[in-house]
């Protein structure tokens, strides 16, 4: 697949450009199209950059800084890229107290990334939150959408397993 990069390093296929360009221009003209169009834009592109941001201001015809403010304002809108499967660790007072920091640090070391970025495959990303309200499940991640009770630091290699498929993952 042919690829294109832009002068700020943010990479996309000519066919995620030409996918872009088609969501611009279904909702031109269209009365409070922005918030819709980068919603799509952001499921084409996984993120929102600076370059992606300018093409759909010139494409919709608004100023560049109000682009920005929506993306920056609400918090589904990232500007850095996302893993494919989001990890979000609870941090919250039970989840702390019955071992949360040890999964972090686990997970940090088997993906080499820190908390809010991704893995170079962009497979995981890592998130820490405050809360999730599963206390009772202490220490609890989620998985995209699913929740993994009572996490131990040695059960973290088979959890990612599941969603990877057969690549390692390091035990580290």
């Amino acid at each position: 697949m042919e690829r294109v990069e832009e002068s700020s390093g943010a990479e996309f296929s000519a066919q995620q450009w030409q996918d872009v360009d088609g969501i611009i221009d279904q909702h031109r003209g269209q009365p409070g199209a922005l918030i819709p169009v980068l919603e799509e834009v952001q499921a084409v592109t996984g993120y929102l950059p600076a370059v992606v941001q300018r093409r759909v201001a010139r494409g919709l015809g608004l100023p560049l800084s109000r682009v920005y403010g929506v993306v920056t304002f609400y918090s589904f809108f990232t500007m850095k890229p996302r893993g494919r499967h989001q990890i979000r660790i609870c941090t919250g007072t039970a989840c702390h107290v019955r071992g949360a920091q040890r999964n972090v640090n686990q997970l940090k070391t088997s993906l080499g990334i820190e908390i809010g970025e991704c893995t170079d495959d962009r497979e995981f990303g890592l998130e820490t939150v405050r809360c999730l309200g599963a206390c009772g499940l202490a220490p609890v991640l989620v998985i995209d959408q699913d929740t993994h009770r009572q996490v131990k630091k040695e059960q973290l290699p088979q959890i990612l397993r599941q969603y990877q498929g057969a690549a390692e993952v390091s035990e580290g």
